[in-house]
C-alpha cells in the first residue's frame, strides 16, 4: 500500500475559530491533522489558497510544524473570503492528496469599515428621580424597510448591540445564537458578529427587524442588590447589511435615524429577573415588508466608537441539548413540580393552551427543600419567567433574553391540554465550543463526579468563565478560572473564549497593575471595590496564558498576554519585603477551608502570606518561562532570579528545620511541592510525607479550600503517595468529592456542605450547586488516574503515565489535540497492566510504568503490557 493511498488530512483550521467566518485576523494562523502510517513524519508543506485575485500556493516549506503555521500569503482584507487546502510530504518524497479546503472569510478589519451608526429608540423623558426600574424598562423592537435588486450575489449582516439582540428579515431569524454579542469589557471591545444572510433576501421589497433587551448593558448585575446602567442607560443596535450584486455594486443598508422603534410583546428582561412576555401584543409581520409602523417613533443615533468593534475569537453562546423531565409532580391546582435530573443553564421551553390572558410562570431552583423549591440561594437572583397566553390553541414559548441555573422548575397555571413530560423541555445553553477531552473508569461514582465537572464547566462557559450560573453574581472570577484552566482546555477547545476573556482581563487592569477579582469589573462592595492584588485570583493573567499554551501550543496567546503579566509580578515586587516576602495586604488566602468560619471563608487555618509568597514566586516563574518563549532573553533571566530569590525566601520563612512548615495545612504542603518552593529533594520527600499523614490524619476527607484541592492529589502522586490520593479521591464522607453524590448532586458545588448531611441546604449565604472550582480534581484524573498528560506544548510529545489504585481495574481517557486524537485505556489483570495508546502523526509519546520503566511509542494505536506495581508506600 502507498503512501498516497494512506496519508489523509482534514481540512486545516485557522486560530481558534471553530467557525471561520467574519473572523478578525488578516493573517490568520493555520493548522492540519495528518493521519498517516505508523513512523511516518511530515518533511514538508505546501499551502494553496484560492483568494478574490486567483489561486496562490507557496513553494514546498520543509517543516515538521503543522499546528498554527503562519499565514503564507499576502493579508486578507476586509471581507475576503478564500478557500486554503494543504498537502504534505515525507522524507521520501511521497506527496499526499490536497486536504479538503478550508472556508475562510474576514469580516470588518478597519473601523473605516463602518457605516453603520448606533441607533437607540426615542425615549420619553422622565422627571429627574422618577427613572424607571430596570426591571420595568420594556426591551423594544427596531425595524427597516428596503428594496434589492434581483440580482443578489451574497448578502452579509455585521451586527452588533449595546444590550442584547437578536435579528430577522422578512419574517424569519438570522442565525441560532444566544445572548448575542455577549459580555466584554464594553467600553473598550464589544464583539460584532458576522452572519450570511443571502438566503434571507428576495428581490423587490424587503424588512428588517431587531429585538433588543438590556442584557449585561444595561441590566441589573451583581451581587448585594446589583447595579443597573453600568455601561449605559440606553440600549442601541449597530446593524449593517452588505449586498453584494452580480455586477460587483454593493448597496449597504445601515442602522441610521430612517429607522423605526416600536414595542412588542415583551414586558421585561433580565439575566438576574427573567422575562415576561405578553403574547397577546405580538405584531405578527412586524420584522415583514408591508407592516404598518406610522405609530411606531423615531430613532436617535447614540455614541460608539467604531475603533471598539472587534470580531469574535470564540463561539459563540448557543442551545446545546434539549433535557426532558424525568418526573412531573402535580402539586395541587394548576401548579406543577418539573425535575430535569441534571442541574443545567438554559431556559425552559413550554407548549401550553388556555385563554388568552391567562399566566404561566415559571420559577427555577437548583435544590428542593421539604418538597419545595429552594431560591435561598439565589439570593436576589429572581430567576422568574412569566408568558401571559393570546388564546385559540397551543402555544410554544421560550424567553429570549435571560438565562437560568436550574434542576428544577415550578410551573404555576399549568391548564394541560398536553403531556408534561413532552410539552417541557429544558435548553441547555453556553459557548458552543468543540469537546476535546474524555473519561470513563470502572469506578462509576468517579465517572458521575467526572460528568458534574463536564456539567459545571459547560453551565459556567456562558460567553465567559463565571463563577456560578444562578445566583445573583455570574461574574468573570479570576481565581476560580485560574484553578480551573488546565482542566477546562483538556475537556473543551475553549481557547478562542478565554483568549478573549483574558483580553478584557488586560484591558481592564489597573494602572498599578492590579487585576480585579472579577472581569468584567463591576461594584461589588467594600470587600471587592475597589480591586485589591489578590494572590490566587491576579495570578491568572500570568498562570492561565501558561496553562492553554501547554494545552495547545499558542505562543501567540502569551505574546498577547505577556505585558499584563510582567506588570501583575511587578507589582507584587513592589509590594513584598526586601526578602521576597508577600507578607502584608489583604488577602483571600485558602478560599472556602472547610474549617473556615462561615461568616469568614478566607480564614482558613494555611498562613494567607504563606499561599501568597508561593504564587508570587510561581508567577514569577511563569513570566520568565514565557519570556524565554517570545525570545526576551534579558527578561527571561531576571525574572528567574526573581523567582529564586522569592523561592529562597519562602523556605527561609516557611519551612522549619525538622521538615515541617509553619503552616501544618495540607494546602501549605500542596502549594510548596506543586509549585517547586521547596530546596531540594530530602524537604520535597518529607514534604509529601507530612501531606500523606495530613491526609490520613484527617480521616481521608478533604481540608483544603479553592487554592489547596487542585493541587492536594497531584502532590500526593508526584511524591509516591498514589494510594493516599485515591484514598481521598473516594472518601464518601463529607468534606470529599463523592460526599455530594450521596444527595444527588449533578454539578459541582461551591461548598463540600452546600448540603448538609440530614439533607438540608447549608445555611450560609455563598451556597451554589453550580461551581466549577472544586472540580479542578478532574485533570488529576486525567493525568494520573488515566495517565495522560502533554510533555511538551500542543501535546507534541506525550507522557502516558498511568497510576492504578483505589480498587479501580480499568480506565481511559482521551483527547483531541492540536496533532490529532491522544488517547489511552488501561486494564489491571492478575498479570499485569495491560495499556493500549493512541498516538496522532506529529507527536512523540512514550509510557512511563509505575515500575519506573518507559516504553516509547511509535504513532498510531499499541498495545503494550507489564507487570503489576508493588503497592506503594
Amino acid at each position: 500500500m502507498t503512501h498516497e493511498r494512506v496519508l489523509q488530512l482534514a481540512a486545516p483550521t485557522a486560530e481558534h475559530h471553530r467557525e471561520p467566518f467574519g473572523i478578525g485576523e488578516s493573517s490568520p494562523r493555520l493548522s492540519w491533522k495528518t493521519t498517516a502510517p505508523t513512523g511516518w513524519t511530515q518533511h514538508a508543506y505546501q499551502i494553496e489558497a484560492t483568494l478574490a485575485d486567483g489561486t496562490h500556493r507557496t513553494d514546498w516549506v520543509t517543516s515538521q510544524d503543522s499546528v498554527l503555521v503562519p499565514w503564507p500569503l499576502r493579508p486578507l482584507t476586509s471581507r475576503e473570503a478564500c478557500g486554503v487546502r494543504v498537502r504534505v510530504r515525507g522524507a521520501d518524497q511521497v506527496t499526499s492528496d490536497w486536504s479538503p479546503p478550508l472556508h475562510i472569510e474576514t469580516g470588518l478589519l478597519a473601523p473605516t469599515d463602518w457605516t453603520a451608526r448606533a441607533i437607540s429608540p426615542q425615549e420619553p423623558h422622565e422627571p429627574h428621580g422618577s427613572e424607571r426600574p430596570a426591571a420595568e424598562r420594556r426591551p423594544p423592537l427596531l425595524r427597516k424597510e428596503f428594496t434589492a435588486g434581483a440580482d443578489i450575489e451574497r448578502a452579509r449582516l455585521y451586527v452588533t448591540a449595546h444590550g442584547l439582540y437578536e435579528i430577522e428579515i422578512n419574517g424569519r431569524r438570522v442565525g441560532d445564537h444566544a445572548l448575542a454579542p455577549g459580555w466584554t469589557s464594553y467600553h473598550h471591545r464589544l464583539r460584532y458578529q458576522t452572519h450570511d444572510v443571502t438566503d434571507h433576501l428576495r428581490a423587490g421589497p424587503n424588512a428588517i427587524g431587531a429585538w433588543l433587551a438590556d442584557g449585561w448593558y444595561r441590566g441589573r448585575l451583581g451581587f448585594g442588590g446589583g447595579h443597573a446602567d453600568l455601561y449605559g442607560d440606553r440600549v442601541a443596535l449597530i446593524a449593517q447589511l452588505e449586498i453584494v450584486h452580480r455586477d460587483g455594486t454593493v448597496t449597504v443598508i445601515g442602522t441610521d435615524t430612517s429607522w423605526r422603534a416600536g414595542q412588542g410583546p415583551i414586558l421585561s428582561a433580565g439575566l438576574l429577573d427573567g422575562e415576561a412576555y405578553d403574547a397577546r401584543q405580538e405584531l405578527p409581520g412586524w420584522s415583514s415588508p408591508g407592516f404598518d409602523d406610522g405609530e411606531w417613533a423615531p430613532v436617535d443615533v447614540v455614541a460608539r466608537d467604531p475603533a471598539t468593534l472587534v470580531a469574535p475569537t470564540g463561539p459563540p453562546v448557543r442551545c446545546t441539548e434539549e433535557v426532558t423531565p424525568v418526573l412531573v409532580t402535580a402539586l395541587g391546582a394548576d401548579r406543577l413540580l418539573v425535575d430535569f435530573g441534571q442541574n443545567l443553564v438554559g431556559r425552559v421551553r413550554i407548549t401550553v393552551s388556555g385563554p388568552a390572558g391567562h399566566t404561566v410562570v415559571i420559577r427555577h431552583a437548583e435544590v428542593l427543600q421539604d418538597g419545595e423549591l429552594c431560591v435561598r440561594p439565589l439570593r436576589d437572583a429572581v430567576s422568574t419567567d412569566r408568558y401571559i397566553l393570546r388564546g385559540g390553541g397551543p402555544e410554544t414559548w421560550e424567553p429570549r433574553f435571560t438565562i437560568h441555573g436550574f434542576r428544577y422548575a415550578e410551573i404555576t397555571g399549568w391548564r394541560g391540554g398536553g403531556f408534561p413530560g413532552r410539552d417541557i423541555v429544558a435548553r441547555v445553553h453556553h459557548t458552543d465550543m468543540a469537546r476535546t477531552g474524555w473519561f470513563e473508569c470502572s469506578n462509576e461514582q468517579v465517572n458521575r463526579l467526572h460528568e458534574n465537572v463536564v456539567w459545571s464547566l459547560r453551565g459556567n462557559f456562558v460567553d465567559l468563565p463565571t463563577d456560578c450560573p444562578q445566583r445573583d453574581e455570574r461574574l468573570g472570577w479570576t481565581g476560580d478560572i485560574q484553578i480551573f484552566a488546565p482542566t477546562a482546555a483538556f475537556l473543551y477547545d475553549c481557547h478562542g473564549m478565554l483568549a478573549s476573556w483574558l483580553r478584557d482581563v488586560a484591558v481592564e487592569q489597573h494602572a498599578d497593575g492590579t487585576v480585579p477579582w472579577y472581569v468584567p469589573e463591576i461594584p461589588g462592595g467594600p470587600q471587592w471595590t475597589p480591586a485589591r492584588p489578590g494572590a490566587g485570583w491576579g495570578d491568572v493573567v500570568a498562570l492561565t496564558p501558561w496553562d492553554l499554551y501547554e494545552a495547545s501550543g499558542d505562543a501567540g496567546l502569551l505574546a498577547a498576554q505577556y505585558d499584563s503579566a510582567r506588570r501583575w509580578v511587578d507589582l507584587i515586587t513592589e509590594l513584598a519585603d526586601e526578602s521576597g516576602l508577600w507578607n502584608r495586604g489583604y488577602q483571600l488566602g485558602d478560599w472556602l477551608d472547610p474549617f473556615a468560619p462561615p461568616d469568614d471563608p478566607g480564614a482558613g487555618r494555611t498562613d494567607r502570606h504563606l499561599i501568597a509568597t508561593a504564587y508570587y514566586a510561581w508567577s514569577a516563574r511563569h513570566v520568565a518561562w514565557t519570556a524565554g518563549v517570545l525570545g526576551r532573553e534579558d527578561e527571561q533571566r531576571r525574572y528567574d532570579q526573581l523567582a529564586d530569590r522569592v523561592r529562597q525566601a519562602f523556605a527561609d520563612a516557611y519551612l522549619l528545620p525538622d521538615g515541617l512548615m509553619t503552616s501544618d495545612t495540607q494546602t501549605a504542603y500542596a502549594v510548596a511541592l506543586q509549585f517547586d518552593l521547596l530546596p531540594d529533594t530530602q524537604a520535597r520527600t518529607a514534604a509529601g510525607r507530612r501531606l500523606a499523614d495530613l491526609v490520613a490524619a484527617g480521616g481521608h476527607t478533604i481540608q483544603t479550600g479553592f487554592i489547596g484541592t487542585p493541587l492536594v492529589t497531584p502532590a500526593l502522586s508526584a511524591t509516591n503517595h498514589d494510594d493516599t490520593a485515591y484514598s481521598l479521591l473516594l472518601q464518601q464522607e463529607c468534606p470529599s468529592w463523592l460526599y455530594a453524590l450521596k444527595h444527588d448532586a449533578t454539578t459541582v458545588w461551591e461548598r463540600w456542605d452546600s448540603m448538609l448531611p440530614d439533607g438540608t441546604v447549608n445555611p450560609g449565604e455563598m451556597t451554589s450547586f453550580n461551581h466549577y472550582a472544586l472540580g479542578a480534581v478532574a485533570q488529576w484524573l486525567h493525568t494520573t488516574v488515566a495517565g495522560l498528560a502533554a510533555s511538551a506544548p500542543g501535546y507534541r510529545d506525550i507522557v502516558f503515565r498511568p497510576r492504578p489504585g483505589g480498587g479501580i481495574s480499568w480506565a481511559s481517557a482521551a483527547h483531541e489535540s492540536p496533532y490529532g486524537r491522544v488517547a489511552i485505556r488501561w486494564e489491571l489483570g492478575e498479570t499485569g497492566l495491560t495499556v493500549e495508546t493512541t498516538v496522532p502523526t506529529g507527536a512523540t509519546a512514550r509510557i512511563e510504568w509505575p515500575d519506573g520503566g518507559v516504553t516509547h511509542l511509535p504513532t498510531g494505536t499499541t498495545t503494550t503490557s507489564r507487570p503489576a506495581r508493588p503497592a506503594s508506600r
